[in-house]
C-alpha cells in the first residue's frame, strides 16, 4: 500500500501530456490549453491615444500656465485625426481617440477654461500627462502568450486586443467513464429493493467536463467478468484515460484487477494508504491510462480530486500546476481519524480576516454518505499518526475547485 505522495508520484510519472493540437476560434477558446506560442505583428496601443476627454497640445506651449490656445480640429475616438498640431494648437480629443501628430500632452477637460475656438489651460501638466503611448504595452512580434497556459477571459481579451482570432491548442482529453455493480440503477428508473441509484456516472462525468476533458459515458456494467472484459477492451482503446468505479477491492465481485492482467496492462497502484479511497487501481496500457476507484461516492470524489485532477492536468498539456492547492488554516470543530491512514474530511473553507477557516461538514463521514458532500470546497488533512485535531487548532486544507 502506497502513501499518498508515492501514489501522487507515481500517477504523474505515468502521464505523458497530448502531443495532437487543433485550431480553435476566440468563442471556442475558453480554459484551452495553449499549445504554440502566440504574437502579433500589431502594437498595442495600436497608436498613440487619450488617456482622458479634454486637449491634444505640445508641452512646450504648456509648461506655463495659465496659457491660452487656438483649438484647430476636434477628434473622437474611431476618427483619424486632419491636421498637425502647431505651436499655439490644441485639438479637442476624446478618451481613446488617436493623438495627432506635434501633440505630445493631454491636459483634461476638467484643468481648462473654453471661449469659441481657444482653450485655456488652467495648471501646469507633467509631460506625456494622459498619453498612451504607441506599443507602450506590447511591441509587435514580441511573445505574447506561452504554450502550456489554460486560456481564461483575461487571455482572451489579450489575444482578441492582439487580432489573433484563431490559434493552435491541445485537443481535449478523452475519458471513458463506467460504473460497474448489479446493485445499480440509473436515475429515473423504478428503485427495486436492494437496489442503489448510479450517482457516480453523473458526478464524474461533471468532474471531468470541469477539468477541460471530454467524459465518454458508457453506463452501467454489472458484475460479469465477460461483460467488464469487453468493456475495459473497448474503452482503453477509444479513450486517453479510463475511469471506472467499483470492482477494485477484494470481494468475491471484483473483477477489474484480474481482468486488466489478462489484457496485459501494467498496474502500478493497487491500493493507498487514504480515507476514504484506500482501494485505488492505476494501470498503464499503451496510449491509455486505466484508473479504477471506490464504488463510495465520496471516495470515488475525493479519489479525483486528490489523484485524478493531476493527472489530467499534466495530461491535457498543462504546463506545471499539477497539484492541488493546500493552504494552512485553523480548524473550527474538532478533527478525528484512526491515524493508519492520510484521512481527509470535507467542508467548506472560510477566510476570515486574512485567516482560513475549515467549517466541518455536519453528519456522518462515511465514504457513502455523500448527502453532505454538498457544496464542499475544501478538505481538511489528518495526517498519519495522528488521531485528533482540537477545535482552533491548525490543519492543512486542501482547496477543492
Amino acid at each position: 500500500m502506497l502513501s499518498v505522495k508515492q501514489a501522487e508520484s507515481t500517477i504523474l510519472d505515468l502521464v505523458q501530456p497530448l502531443q495532437d493540437t487543433e485550431t480553435v476560434d476566440l468563442i471556442g477558446a475558453t480554459n484551452r490549453i495553449l499549445a504554440q506560442p502566440v504574437t502579433s505583428n500589431l502594437n498595442f496601443p495600436y497608436w498613440d491615444n487619450a488617456a482622458m476627454d479634454g486637449y491634444a497640445v505640445r508641452y512646450d506651449d504648456v509648461r506655463h500656465a495659465p496659457s491660452t490656445l487656438t483649438i484647430v480640429e476636434e477628434i473622437p475616438a474611431g476618427h483619424q485625426p486632419q491636421v498637425r498640431i502647431q505651436p499655439g494648437q490644441a485639438a479637442r480629443i476624446f478618451t481613446g481617440a488617436m493623438v495627432p501628430e506635434g501633440a505630445d500632452t493631454i491636459v483634461m477637460q476638467e484643468h481648462t477654461s473654453r471661449a469659441g475656438n481657444e482653450i485655456t489651460i488652467l495648471t501646469h501638466p507633467k509631460p506625456g500627462e494622459f498619453l498612451r503611448q504607441k506599443a507602450s504595452f506590447y511591441q509587435a512580434n514580441d511573445p505574447l502568450l506561452t504554450p502550456g497556459i489554460a486560456l481564461n477571459e483575461a487571455d482572451i481579451a489579450v489575444l482578441a486586443t492582439a487580432g489573433c482570432h484563431q490559434f493552435t491548442v491541445y485537443r481535449r482529453p478523452r475519458v471513458a467513464i463506467f460504473s460497474t455493480g448489479n446493485e445499480l440503477v440509473s436515475p429515473g428508473t423504478q428503485l427495486q429493493p436492494g437496489q442503489i441509484m448510479d450517482s457516480n456516472q453523473y458526478a464524474l462525468a461533471a468532474f471531468v467536463q470541469k477539468n477541460g476533458a471530454i467524459p465518454i459515458c458508457m453506463g452501467i456494467v454489472p458484475d460479469d467478468p465477460v461483460l467488464l472484459k469487453a468493456t475495459i477492451e473497448k474503452a482503453i482503446t477509444t479513450s486517453d484515460l479510463v475511469l471506472s468505479t467499483g470492482g477494485v477491492s477484494v470481494g468475491d465481485y471484483d473483477y477489474i484487477d484480474g481482468i486488466l492482467e489478462e489484457l496485459r496492462g501494467e498496474i502500478a497502484i493497487h491500493s493507498v494508504a487514504v480515507k476514504p479511497g484506500k482501494p485505488l487501481t492505476v494501470c498503464s496500457f499503451n496510449g491509455s491510462l486505466y484508473f479504477g476507484i471506490p464504488g463510495n461516492p465520496v471516495s470515488a470524489l475525493v479519489t479525483c480530486w486528490r489523484f485524478l485532477q493531476p493527472a489530467l492536468r499534466k495530461l491535457s498539456g498543462l504546463c506545471g500546476n499539477w497539484l492541488p492547492t493546500f493552504v494552512k488554516g485553523r480548524t473550527r470543530q474538532e478533527l478525528h481519524s484512526g491515524g493508519k491512514r492520510e484521512t481527509y474530511l470535507w467542508g467548506k473553507l472560510y477566510e476570515c480576516d486574512g485567516i482560513f477557516e475549515f467549517d466541518l461538514a455536519g453528519g456522518s463521514h462515511s465514504s457513502a454518505n455523500l448527502i453532505n458532500l454538498a457544496q464542499t470546497n475544501a478538505l481538511a488533512v489528518v495526517p498519519v499518526g495522528k488521531t485528533v485535531i482540537l477545535a482552533g487548532e491548525e490543519v492543512r486544507i486542501m482547496q477543492v475547485d
